[in-house]
């Protein structure tokens, strides 16, 4: 998962697991920015309260010399700054908004209900009966914590066709369960079932997603989040009327983090500085309505607009959104990301199907392990950091 320039390498004295803790993810974010010497381009302890258009004339009828309003607040002191900007790349993220379901008798349930974004270790759960709500990677996740401390696990899911590797878990675990998706939550504590079976639990954890919001962002209605569809954006990334002054990255879910973002933000780089051109107005609102309704044909929730790949069982499906990352690079006349990088995402991923329990510590493809390690992307680092390979 490391950006192409600054690969993700073992070091002495740290996480060494393929599989890492977030604070040795913390840590490699942070030798990048020191490796690039960002640090002096961050502005840390600031909050953006407001990004709007600067229009000179009155009327925004095109990008032609557009400019934008920043106005940022100092947490220390509480200064506010204000600032002109030639363009603005919203980088903001997604993963800070809950997303909640709409339940009947949510609102009068009396026990604890919570979401994943604030779950943090399962021991407060020791001997609960507990409903987690969703079976994507947090609810997998989650799960398998919590299923050691609580009493019972009860997993609420839309659809009961599974992976093989959560089957086997279920089979594993005595006190943990999969039900359909919850139909009423009474006042007494009872949580009833669309198929009729009803349990008592002490808490309900959702693990249902999240919202994109952009409370800081004012486009005059030209961008706007609708049932969790961020548009109209071009590739998830450029909305036609304002391209390529104001562009998004991060928007797409169910990808391989670093390296799809890398490949947006290389394409809007060459988009601004004016060596790649983007197509017309009339092609970007073309391909996104030929988008919208290939999905719309696939039946396709509009609030998984952005799902670029998923849960997907057949090895030869796209699971962490190679292609787009692919295609972005080919955009600015770069090649497509490693073979290896590829194999061993998938491979993963697949692991993770069939073994959910083990696929972090037990794998069989030290081979292309091997393979990536002696590539260039690895091999130009040798000797200078501090590493143990």
């Amino acid at each position: 998962m490391g950006f192409t320039d600054f690969p993700f390498m073992v070091k002495k004295g740290r996480d060494m697991r393929r599989f890492p803790s977030h604070t040795e993810l913390l840590d490699y974010l942070k030798d990048f920015c020191e490796w690039f010497g960002l640090r002096e381009m961050i502005r840390f302890n600031t909050r953006v309260e407001y990004v709007g258009m600067l229009d000179y004339d009155g009327v925004c009828s095109n990008n032609n010399g557009l400019k934008w309003i920043v106005r940022s607040i100092d947490k220390k002191s509480e200064k506010v700054v204000q600032e002109v900007f030639d363009a603005v790349v919203v980088a903001s993220g997604h993963y800070s908004h809950p997303r909640l379901p709409s339940l009947k008798g949510m609102d009068t349930w009396n026990r604890k209900q919570m979401h994943s974004h604030i779950y943090r270790s399962p021991e407060p759960f020791r001997n609960e009966i507990v409903v987690v709500v969703g079976n994507s990677y947090s609810g997998q996740d989650i799960s398998l914590e919590l299923v050691k401390v609580a009493k019972e696990v009860h997993m609420s899911s839309k659809s009961l066709n599974i992976t093989e590797g959560l089957s086997k878990f279920i089979s594993k675990h005595e006190n943990f369960h999969l039900h359909t998706q919850i139909d009423t939550l009474h006042e007494d504590g009872k949580v009833t079932f669309v198929d009729g079976s009803s349990i008592s639990a002490d808490t309900i954890l959702y693990c249902t997603g999240y919202s994109y919001v952009f409370p800081f962002l004012d486009t005059q209605g030209k961008v706007v989040v609708d049932d969790g569809r961020v548009g109209p954006l071009y590739e998830h990334t450029f909305p036609p009327s304002l391209a390529p002054s104001l562009s998004f990255i991060g928007i797409p879910r169910k990808i391989l983090g670093f390296p799809f973002f890398e490949s947006q933000a290389i394409w809007i780089a060459q988009a601004l500085s004016g060596k790649k051109v983007l197509p017309s107005w009339e092609d970007m609102m073309k391909s996104i309505e030929e988008f919208y309704h290939l999905r719309d044909v696939a039946g396709i929730p509009k609030h998984c607009t952005h799902d670029i790949a998923g849960h997907r069982t057949h090895e030869n499906d796209d699971i962490s959104g190679f292609e787009y990352c692919d295609k972005c690079l080919k955009r600015v006349g770069l090649p497509p990301l490693e073979e290896w990088r590829k194999e061993l995402c998938t491979s993963a991923v697949m692991n993770s199907f069939i073994n959910l329990e083990t696929y972090k510590d037990c794998w069989d493809d030290n081979e292309k392990i091997q393979e990536a390690l002696q590539s260039p992307h690895f091999t130009q680092f040798i000797g200078l950091q501090d590493s143990s390979l």
